[in-house]
């Protein structure tokens, strides 16, 4: 799926409006959003990328505590943005508009928040937080604070997936009561490997990296940065720092599911999961799959590195099931099966850039205060599902939500919703 992260297609940015709202400052037509962009690594800098191609903004300055990936950034600028380690610096500056957060998953939550309190409008990547209970909180801090907050969910700026959540929601699939969602991949075993712990680079802050993430010794595959910068950071399968394929692909399909639905949430998860196949010291499953009861339908997120094959010769995507028909999509397209012999299948190609649309609905709600399309609330509840997966997991628990007070109705279960920060990060809105 690496190829599918980087597909990041050349195409026209959206026009500036007339006039403008940031941090309180009326703009005139000619002016542009001020934007910083913190976490320089490889999403990092696809965001800077798709940025500097908008019309309506121009890149102040770029954050990283990686020299490696700070350099990189200033030098896709043309060296016009100031390099900055210290992400407080950015925060402090009345100058800079919207913030782009683009840093390991653990550290979205208390960036986010911050930001808000900052009057600064934010684009924050997915999954929004590693807790349940830090989804809350930057929903809190995004109205407390009256900030625009799109999340990095762009599949929802995608004409062909909009298309798709239309077909289901007109009925023409008939009565949908099965959707599956999935990644499929064969690796070989060794996976990453067992490095050994040790001392971080000389150009790398250890310490500030792991932020409000518990204390711990450096090593090789929890920071994770690919040497060659062909591949997106192995943080990803480690519980401190994120959730695994479930909360990096899953947060993308289930999230068009629940688009479809109209946001409903699951009631119940179930999940079984473990380490069959690879040999690496990540924490995360291989093997896995999660199983929700939304109301009229299951729903399921499945992933594996021992197999490849899959439905329609995809390593990845979402199954509607319905009675008349079945539809697949992915951000190749769509194809819509039907259920009666003899109907030939009808199938659309993706026809936009969904990454440069979604960086353009996000700077035109900066300036008319509108909600955007991936606003952050819609993707803590996608995130939510998601983590709503591993807590059934690791509980070893089938999980029955409570929406009305947002947290599972098992006991035992509500010791994965939330962590104790590391100081002096807490979380406060």
């Amino acid at each position: 799926m690496e190829t599918d992260r980087r597909d990041f297609f050349k195409a026209a940015g959206a026009a500036a409006l007339t006039t403008s709202l940031f941090t309180g400052r009326v703009r005139g037509a000619n002016d542009k959003v001020n934007a910083a962009f913190i976490g320089m690594g490889k999403m990092g800098r696809a965001n800077l990328s798709i940025a500097m191609r908008q019309e309506n903004l121009q890149v102040s300055a770029v954050c990283d505590i990686f020299q490696r990936n700070l350099d990189m950034a200033v030098k896709m600028t043309k060296d016009t943005a100031k390099p900055v380690k210290d992400f407080r610096e950015i925060l402090a500056d009345k100058s800079v508009d919207v913030v782009c957060i683009a840093t390991p998953d653990h550290w979205h939550p208390y960036m986010t928040v911050e930001a808000c309190k900052a009057g600064k409008d934010v684009y924050v990547e997915k999954p929004i937080c590693v807790t349940v209970e830090e989804g809350k909180k930057m929903v809190e801090a995004a109205r407390k604070y009256k900030r625009v907050v799109q999340a990095g969910t762009m599949q929802r700026s995608g004409v062909h997936f909009q298309k798709a959540v239309e077909i289901v929601k007109s009925g023409e699939l008939g009565d949908v009561t099965f959707v599956r969602t999935w990644n499929y991949g064969n690796s070989p075993v060794e996976g990453l490997g067992n490095p050994a712990d040790g001392e971080p680079p000389p150009t790398l802050d250890w310490d500030m990296w792991l932020g409000p993430a518990p204390k711990r010794a450096f090593n090789a595959n929890r920071f994770g940065v690919d040497p060659e910068d062909k591949y997106f950071s192995s943080f990803r399968w480690f519980w401190d720092y994120a959730g695994g394929m479930m909360t990096d692909w899953g947060v993308h399909w289930l999230d068009i599911v629940q688009m479809a639905f109209d946001e409903k949430m699951p009631s119940s998860i179930t999940a079984l999961g473990e380490k069959f196949r690879l040999k690496d010291n990540r924490e995360t499953p291989d093997t896995l799959q999660v199983t929700y009861e939304y109301p009229g339908f299951l729903a399921t997120y499945e992933n594996r590195y021992g197999n490849a094959q899959s439905m329609f010769d995809k390593s990845g995507g979402i199954l509607f099931c319905g009675d008349k028909a079945t539809l697949y999509v992915d951000r190749s397209g769509y194809k819509v099966v039907s259920e009666s012999r003899g109907v030939e299948p009808v199938e659309v190609k993706s026809s936009n850039n969904s990454n440069m649309a979604h960086w353009a609905n996000f700077l035109e709600c900066v300036k008319t205060r509108e909600k955007p399309i991936s606003d952050i609330e819609k993707c803590q509840r996608s995130t939510t599902t998601c983590l709503l997966g591993n807590v059934a997991l690791r509980s070893k628990l089938r999980i029955d939500f409570d929406q009305q007070k947002w947290t599972t109705k098992q006991a035992e279960a509500r010791k994965f919703l939330a962590r104790e920060e590391r100081k002096p990060w807490k979380l406060v809105v």
